[in-house]
């Protein structure tokens, strides 16, 4: 098995830290039969030097849009690693993204809130559905229903943190649905990205 721990996604570069995932969401492409971009899982989980060393080595940072946390799992797993890589890439003058389940609160059992938003640029949460039932339908989490809840909290806390934060949802769960995830980033004080289903 290859590790692929960087890749190139149009001009973003993305970080794959991990295949844990609190959830199991079924439109999630590790379930793909076909690999959309290439097999990313992973044998085992880099260290931030590992990961630091192949930016250095094979890419300008600063010359991509982004360098994105996002690969099989869920990044937030490996919180401690990004913030040390986030603080490579600010330093050659890149930008940061995250996209996560907003978790990261329940899963390390510590509120990350603050000192993700300050090395995180954009915080991008997959909102996925607009009520607990109709999340955990097709979520699956580990916390059951009370991961929608989990989840809207880590985004207001980020919110009240300063960050810039971005709740996702498919387009295929139709304009009703959207209008109504509008009015959740409207509440939480976030944006809206309606993402189209690969």
């Amino acid at each position: 098995m290859k590790n692929t721990y960087v890749y190139v996604v149009d001009n973003n570069i993305y970080i794959n830290l991990t295949n844990r995932c609190s959830n199991r969401c079924e439109f999630c492409v590790r379930y793909y039969d076909k690999p959309i971009y290439g097999d990313l899982w992973i044998k085992d989980e880099p260290d931030a030097d590992t990961v630091i060393d192949i930016l250095s080595k094979d890419y300008d940072v600063s010359a991509f849009g982004e360098v994105v946390f996002c690969g099989y799992g869920e990044p937030t797993y490996r919180f401690d690693a990004i913030e040390k890589i986030s603080s490579y890439v600010h330093s050659k003058g890149g930008k940061t993204r995250i996209n996560t389940n907003g978790q990261a609160n329940e899963i390390l059992g510590e509120d990350i809130s603050e000192r993700i938003s300050k090395c995180i640029d954009t915080i991008n949460i997959s909102l996925n559905a607009t009520d607990a039932k109709k999340y955990d339908k097709i979520c699956h989490s580990d916390y059951g229903e009370r991961a929608f809840d989990i989840m809207l909290d880590f985004a207001k806390k980020c919110v009240r943190c300063g960050a810039d934060v971005v709740l996702s949802v498919v387009d295929v769960i139709g304009e009703e649905e959207i209008a109504k995830a509008q009015t959740i980033a409207d509440e939480v004080g976030a944006k809206l990205r309606v993402r189209t289903l690969l």
